[in-house]
């Protein structure tokens, strides 16, 4: 079992993949194809009352809907109990741990009575000899000087000093391993050479380096070399919140975005190829993938941005899989103009959504408009004039994207208007919104019948007079 590159992708399903976890799986899983390397998966799931295998099975769909596969069996940490209890008692036994009953409450309440209130653990059970068990914890006893250092290919050379780090808990009073135990453990017996993932666990690698030295046989493979993604922040700047923002991926494929769209912008979210060509291939970005290439400043999520890479996307499909992604929000009983307009609908849409939303007009006889919409449309003043000249021009034309082209063009002149603010009035009447697919060739498929009864209707709602 020996690579020269093997990373891993380690999440703790505990609900929905955040956009930064899937970021986190695509830079392991790029670098590892990059350096023809491995990507395992490895199943943080020690936490019972949290892990729930409905949540694993939303991400591994989740993963797999971005194309993300892993090599060889997956990990779950649950299944490696007895392992981690042995190295513990290893380290307890070579007195690298002890046993600590010292509860949280314990710990403010010396830290408030020493007048250090919000310090960490104070050393209370260093020299008590508790033997760790049924209602007793253990800790790693941190050395009192020194430092720990280790070198991140994002960050650069990393150093925390001992004297900022408290004596941790290693071990829960019910048995259980706590996070850095697993951690140091699985990448040593899973020959890990590199860590790729956010830097909010930057603060981790210390407590898990001081396990990994200090455990019987940590030095028998090379400590793993660590990259530290930057955080992907919104717009404001601030780290993205579930409460603030769209974080789940799987909101993102119900919002009708294209996987390999979606893939190719998180890849871009703190590392950019040489070129400054972001939209490419994924074989591409294989390619020119490295890390160190990953800048360490934070990553704005830019929605018009990842809009901008999946109509891109969206435009360079058959039409027949545009329709086929965009099924889901359409009619299973699409009328044939659909089709007919998709190639036009494709063109402006950016997502899926939007495709079926653009598309509506064509479906439903009773027409949703927007509300913002027909508000533009009113500060037209010669909106009235412009439907009454369509209701008495369009009957008497032939019914062709080019004629009905020819009389609007009259139409915007006898209003001393150009074409494009002349249509708008049209365009909401008959589609319900101002974007959309080109207008003339929207009035054919839908048809004159329906495209006069909507102009009808829209002139009745203006009233005799605009505003």
């Amino acid at each position: 079992m020996s690579s020269s590159f093997r990373t891993r992708f380690s999440p703790a399903p505990t609900g929905f993949l955040h956009v930064g976890s899937a970021r986190s799986a695509l830079f392991c899983w790029l670098a590892a194809r990059h350096n023809q390397g491995e990507v395992m998966l490895r199943v943080e799931d020690t936490n019972a009352q949290l892990y729930k295998p409905e949540f694993l099975d939303n991400m591994l769909w989740t993963l797999e809907w971005l194309g993300l596969g892993f090599d060889g069996e997956t990990v779950f940490q649950s299944k490696r109990a007895e392992r981690y209890a042995e190295v513990t008692g290893a380290l307890i036994a070579s007195g690298q741990a002890y046993g600590c009953d010292c509860t949280t409450e314990d710990v403010k309440a010396r830290s408030a009575a020493a007048g250090k209130p919000g310090a960490g653990y104070d050393g209370h059970c260093r020299e008590r000899g508790l033997v760790p068990g049924e209602g007793i914890a253990a800790r790693f006893r941190v050395p009192d000087e020194g430092a720990t250092e280790f070198d991140d290919i994002v960050r650069g050379t990393v150093r925390f000093e001992h004297q900022s780090i408290d004596d941790f808990v290693i071990q829960r009073a019910n048995g259980s391993a706590v996070f850095f135990v697993p951690n140091a453990v699985d990448d040593l017996d899973m020959e890990i050479t590199h860590v790729v993932r956010g830097d909010d666990l930057l603060n981790t690698v210390p407590k898990v380096l001081l396990i990994r030295r200090a455990m019987p046989g940590g030095e028998a493979f090379p400590e793993p070399t660590y990259a530290h993604l930057p955080m992907i922040v919104n717009e404001g700047r601030k780290k993205l919140s579930k409460r603030r923002d769209d974080v789940a991926v799987e909101d993102y494929q119900k919002g009708g975005y294209i996987p390999e769209a979606m893939s190719n912008y998180l890849a871009v979210l703190g590392w950019g190829p040489p070129d400054g060509i972001e939209i490419r291939p994924r074989e591409e970005i294989i390619d020119l993938f490295r890390l160190e290439d990953v800048v360490p400043s934070s990553a704005f999520f830019d929605r018009q941005k990842l809009d901008h890479f999946n109509a891109h996307y969206l435009r360079a499909l058959p039409v027949a899989s545009v329709l086929e992604g965009a099924a889901p929000f359409l009619p299973t009983d699409l009328p044939e103009s659909v089709t007919e307009m998709a190639p036009h609908i494709q063109e402006r849409a950016r997502t899926f959504i939007e495709f079926a939303d653009m598309a509506g007009f064509l479906i439903s006889n009773e027409l949703e408009t927007d509300e913002a919409s027909w508000a533009k449309v009113l500060k037209i003043p010669a909106a009235a004039a412009i439907l009454d000249a369509a209701l008495r021009d369009y009957p008497r034309t032939d019914w062709s994207a080019e004629a009905l082209h020819e009389a609007t063009g009259q139409i915007a002149e006898e209003a001393g208007l150009g074409l494009a603010k002349a249509q708008a009035p049209i365009r909401v009447a008959v589609t319900g919104r101002t974007v959309g697919p080109p207008l003339f060739e929207s009035l054919v498929a839908l048809g004159r019948e329906r495209s006069l009864a909507r102009l009808t209707d829209a002139r009745q709602r203006l009233g005799a007079t605009t505003p």
